[in-house]
């Protein structure tokens, strides 16, 4: 494995289990376990970062394939992909500068073979093992499951947290083992 590859760890679950919810709590929990965060969100949105009428929109509509809008405080990349045949989530990932960063939380892409933690809440009357696939590493609840995997309580970010940050240690370890 290419040393500077970044952990991805995907967040999966039905809609309307609470993904953003649970990542907005464990972001802060694991910067002040000193891990640098990245995030990569799927929507199945047409999603614009730039508003309409701004300089920047404009200029991109106007036919520039990538547009670098920057502040003192921030900056952002737009790439225009119109003909590329399916998201890659691994192309996407490498696009962060993996020198400012130690993992990359993933919400959505439930399809790739990456480390997942799957989310699930009882009252959704969903099947559970539906959102399970080879790659789930733990499963955060709301109720007891029938299930060998690690089981972590949805409801205690405290406790997801906790749970990536032994992973991501065991992880790095075995790199340098």
């Amino acid at each position: 494995m290419n040393p500077t590859t970044l952990p991805l760890l995907g967040i999966t679950a039905y809609s309307g289990t609470g993904k953003t919810t649970l990542l907005k709590q464990i972001i802060p929990l694991l910067r002040q376990q000193h891990i640098r965060v990245g995030l990569i969100k799927h929507t199945h949105h047409n999603m614009d970062v730039d508003q309409p009428g701004k300089d920047s929109y404009e200029l991109r509509k106007a036919g520039a394939a990538q547009t670098l809008v920057a502040s003192q405080q921030r900056w952002a990349l737009m790439t225009e992909t119109p003909d590329l045949p399916k998201l890659d989530l691994h192309y996407l990932a490498s696009r962060f500068d993996a020198d400012s960063l130690d993992l990359v939380l993933v919400e959505g892409f439930k399809e790739e073979a990456i480390a997942k933690i799957a989310l699930y809440r009882h009252g959704l009357n969903v099947a559970f093992d539906q959102i399970l696939d080879p790659h789930v590493i733990a499963v955060a609840s709301d109720t007891p499951l029938a299930t060998s995997l690690p089981q972590l309580n949805i409801n205690q970010p405290q406790q997801v947290t906790a749970f990536i940050v032994a992973w991501l240690k065991g992880r790095n370890a075995g790199k340098h083992g």
